[in-house]
């Protein structure tokens, strides 16, 4: 019997990682925030987030796009920034405000689709395409797309790219909240060879893969944050040679090394990967 109980304890300690569902799927099925003071837990792509302030749906400059993912709930630093830049897209000739991608779930945390970051509410994707009409449906915003703005698989600028997308991503660069900005690559050169006087700013503007149709904007954690962990610093300088290697090998795709291992699957979240925290954060009213 005392081995038949001690084999029965040794199955059941392995089986919650085991059985332990996706964290996806605990954060994903939650439709408000948790009743807590604000706060950005663990990483951008393996935490969660406390007492989430939900942007609203219309405002004078912005209209937050795709309803129905409810995914435009933020830390109150991410809202607030989103506020102050559209209010500054707004001064720039054809754009009334922005149109606001995903910024985060209610409670943060892996979603049920897409993104691996926006998990703690300081991720906010813009979308490229000029906020012309502030008066959209929900059903509209499910519908509308963005605009492309790249060429040639992201070596280049399009037809679609403006002074005004410079103008608002040097903006959105410039705000100390800020941490990084990832656009694609042909628009971070574009942006060098446009830019005047301090280039600062420059640094932060990134080059990605995608980011075409939206460029990404990632705040720091905020002061005083003490269960958020930055990403590593951004190198030294404004970043452009490493903008211009990207689209040499975009245009000149090295040749893929043949003993390199197959690509890995990842491994879905579970919440005993993310900070302990993440657990109160699910379980609070």
């Amino acid at each position: 019997m005392v081995r038949f109980l001690g084999i029965l304890i040794a199955i059941t300690l392995t089986l919650p990682l085991a059985a332990e569902p996706p964290a996806k799927q605990q954060f994903g099925a939650k439709d408000r925030a948790s009743r807590q003071n604000p706060a950005p837990l663990g990483s951008y792509s393996r935490g969660c987030l406390a007492g989430a302030e939900e942007l609203p749906e219309s405002g004078p400059t912005w209209q937050a796009m795709r309803l129905s993912r409810n995914r435009n709930w933020g830390h109150p630093d991410a809202i607030e920034f989103v506020k102050d830049l559209s209010r500054f897209a707004a001064s720039q000739p054809g754009w009334n405000g922005l149109y606001v991608g995903d910024i985060s779930q209610p409670r943060g945390g892996p979603m049920l689709t897409g993104h691996r970051s926006h998990q703690m509410g300081l991720d906010i994707d813009i979308w490229m395409r000029p906020a012309t009409n502030l008066n959209l449906t929900r059903g509209q915003r499910e519908n509308l797309s963005s605009i492309s703005t790249r060429r040639a698989k992201g070596a280049y600028v399009n037809e679609n790219w403006t002074r005004q997308h410079h103008e608002i991503l040097k903006a959105a660069a410039s705000d100390s909240r800020v941490a990084r900005i990832f656009v694609f690559p042909g628009a971070k050169v574009q942006m060098c060879k446009d830019a005047r006087g301090n280039r600062d700013w420059l640094r932060k503007i990134r080059p990605w893969w995608g980011h075409h149709y939206h460029f990404h904007v990632r705040l720091n954690c905020p002061r005083g944050s003490r269960g958020c962990v930055e990403q590593d610093p951004i190198p030294r300088g404004d970043g452009c040679k490493q903008a211009e290697e990207w689209v040499k090998n975009i245009l000149n795709p090295p040749k893929p090394d043949p003993n390199a291992p197959a690509p890995q699957r990842r491994r879905e979240l579970r919440l005993s990967d993310l900070p302990t925290q993440c657990r109160t954060v699910l379980s609070s009213r």
